[in-house]
């Protein structure tokens, strides 16, 4: 596996759209996986779970919920984050139920798209979906809310970066 120095990791990250008809194997999601365990936490809560999707069926159904984003069917896996708002409330109250949760998650999230760069991987952050959908489609229970779908699978394009805003534009000193 070739090795990835984390700034060219962030930087050279694309939305991955088009996947080759590639398979991605078992312990290769197992890996990103493990990185995204291995994300912070508020209070090592962990509130994250992880469904692996690979049947063709649900991932048509996943698509559906994505309001038609189709290239989530064609990817060889669709990795379904969830954040277990339960969790989260058991050690924080409504703060954890509302938004330490999702903090967490979406560091988890983070993690697999950077780790999945660095072996080769595409990934895209579908956020676009009507979580009632895919919750059925995925039998996902109530205090567990469906946060993201990625698509994972070998790329077959290489999107050019797209523009950010200017350091100045983003830093404040002291105050806004």
């Amino acid at each position: 596996m070739k090795s990835v120095d984390v700034f060219e990791a962030i930087m050279g990250r694309r939305s991955i759209r088009a996947f080759q008809n590639r398979d991605v194997p078992p312990e290769i999601v197992d890996r990103l996986i493990e990185a995204a365990r291995w994300a912070p936490s508020a209070g090592n809560i962990q509130p994250w779970e992880f469904i692996i999707v690979r049947n063709q069926e649900t991932k048509r159904r996943l698509a559906e919920a994505a309001l038609g984003q189709s290239f989530i069917e064609e990817a060889p896996v669709a990795i379904v984050v969830c954040a277990d708002e339960e969790r989260s409330a058991r050690g924080y109250g409504m703060r954890g139920r509302t938004l330490y949760c999702i903090q967490d998650t979406a560091a988890a999230i983070q993690n697999i798209h950077l780790a999945a760069y660095a072996m080769g991987l595409g990934t895209c952050w579908v956020g676009a979906f009507r979580e009632d959908e895919a919750r059925k489609v995925l039998n996902i229970p109530e205090g567990v809310r469906p946060v993201a779908i990625i698509p994972v699978g070998y790329p077959a394009e290489s999107p050019p970066p797209r523009s950010r805003r200017p350091l100045k534009q983003i830093i404040h000193y002291e105050k806004f």
